[in-house]
């Protein structure tokens, strides 16, 4: 049943090793790096128990209990509508953008869940794992995240012919479970309760049977486990001058799994590369369109603090101001057709989900990520320099400086000084500060890198669609290297 936030608040105080700026953290609900997040992600839970949210983000499961939409499989486009509606409802309560709350990692389950042909050829017991995983998930309502990037160590070499755990790996089997040693990069792990924990690369050379080739869930919660993360952007300066730093930094942990051990039941596959190179190359079948989706919201953002700019200082009446609007709408309604289309023409998944269109869904996270460094450079220049030049909130309140930008940040009986203020501060922590460069880089690896997401255009365009097109319409008799038997048969 859907938990409340208090509820999740106890789940993380289990004891889990923590450290931040090199101290050990013993209550992670409290800290100050992560109350922030910790907060947003209990006011999710708290929002699925109030009447003015609970009919977009629960639907009545089987058992004729409340259960989250976004841990749902989707069987119909009114699933994925639903689901669309839930994130927006979550992001425009919360006033920012959260990318590892769940809702968007639980989707690489359903990946594998697509694969148990695949699962079965090693174990019937892993697909009966997965099922039963994916139906804990939607009765136990746990904050579920993914755990995907390891160290790597030498990419020029086998993780064998180094130190080995530079890739997660099995190191013993017993009655118990598998052990494994390694480490994982884990955005959301130190206050999250379990994570689907997967290999990256498939560099674990050609052997069939490897103990690299392993995917688990990991309650995080387990003896053994390490958590070491980076410093936050909380509490660094005031929320006043960055409000968007000190709500919505998404602590990033390395993950070190010390001889820890995972049940069978836990354990979704194990020594089958195949299954690893299934997951590698599904994994985003589902969860990419949460993902897109807060790249929209983004837009949106930009948008809304680019606009304001031009019209309070009487801009946007100018054409090559409204020519620069422009591009950041038709970025964003890219984005948005992208999205929109992909349920339209949704697709059945060979495990007999509805998955969005793959094309569609592949092709719209390359236009949000691609395009994002260069909409984020005209949103600052249409805000203009002075969202790095502005003073600091207190000195809008100190005595002796506040008279004078009074006078020099009113705009007019619409926008005072307070005002304009406020909305350099979003617009500086939106595109300039320390934390927006992180949430720019962070776009390389979230859902993997830019070059995984041509990979994955690439594995699902329809290429026999153009193929057959061009051979019409040049008149071609012969055999066009690369038809297939379905392409033959339309070109026959």
């Amino acid at each position: 049943m859907i938990r409340t936030g208090q509820q999740y608040r106890d789940s993380i105080r289990d004891g889990r090793q923590v450290w931040i700026n090199g101290e050990r953290v013993h209550d992670v609900a409290t800290h100050e790096m992560f109350k922030p997040l910790v907060d947003i992600r209990a006011r999710i839970y708290d929002m699925q128990h109030e009447t003015e949210f609970a009919e977009r983000m629960t639907y009545q499961d089987e058992r004729g209990q409340s259960s989250a939409i976004g841990l749902k499989l989707p069987f119909t486009q009114a699933d994925w509508h639903a689901k669309r509606l839930a994130t927006d409802t979550v992001l425009d309560e919360i006033g920012g953008i959260v990318t590892r709350v769940g809702d968007e990692t639980v989707g690489e389950m359903w990946s594998l869940f697509d694969g148990q042909d695949v699962l079965n050829e090693v174990n019937p017991q892993f697909s009966e794992n997965i099922r039963w995983h994916i139906d804990k998930v939607i009765r136990q309502d746990p904050f579920h995240v993914s755990a995907n990037t390891d160290p790597k160590g030498d990419r020029s070499k086998r993780p064998q012919d180094q130190d080995p755990d530079m890739l997660l790996h099995v190191v013993k089997e017993t009655d118990a479970g598998i052990v494994v040693r390694g480490a994982k990069y884990e955005t959301a792990a130190a206050y999250a309760n379990q994570a689907f924990t997967k290999p990256t690369i498939a560099n674990w050379g050609n052997a069939e049977l490897s103990e690299y080739a392993v995917g688990f869930v990991c309650d995080l919660g387990s003896p053994n486990l390490k958590f070491i993360c980076r410093t936050g952007f909380a509490g660094r300066a005031p929320a006043e001058d960055y409000p968007l730093a000190n709500r919505f930094d998404e602590i990033d942990t390395l993950l070190i799994f010390d001889n820890v051990l995972i049940p069978w039941e836990n354990v979704l596959f194990y020594r089958h590369t195949r299954a690893a190179t299934f997951i590698r190359a599904t994994l985003h079948r589902y969860s990419a369109f949460a993902f897109v989706q807060r790249n929209l919201k983004f837009a949106d953002m930009m948008i809304g603090a680019a606009l304001f700019n031009a019209r309070q200082t009487g801009l946007d009446k100018q054409q090559a101001v409204q020519e620069k609007l422009a591009q950041l709408a038709c970025y964003r309604e890219g984005i948005n057709a992208h999205l929109t289309a992909a349920i339209a023409t949704a697709e059945p998944s060979p495990g007999g989900l509805l998955m969005p269109n793959q094309s569609l869904l592949y092709t719209g996270r390359v236009l949000a990520c691609s395009q994002l460094h260069e909409m984020m450079h005209i949103a600052r220049e249409l805000c203009g320099g002075q969202i790095c030049v502005t003073p600091d909130a207190a000195s809008f309140r100190n005595p002796e400086t506040a008279p004078w930008l009074e006078k020099f940040y009113t705009i007019n009986d619409n926008w005072q000084a307070e005002d304009r203020r406020k909305l350099l501060a979003f617009a500086r922590d939106l595109l300039n500060s320390d934390y927006a460069g992180h949430r720019l880089t962070f776009q390389l690896f979230a859902q993997s890198p830019p070059f995984a997401h041509l990979a994955s255009v690439y594995r699902n365009f329809d290429w026999n669609e153009t193929l057959r097109v061009a051979h019409k319409a040049a008149g071609l008799s012969g055999r066009v290297l690369g038809q297939d038997n379905a392409l033959r048969r339309a070109a026959e």
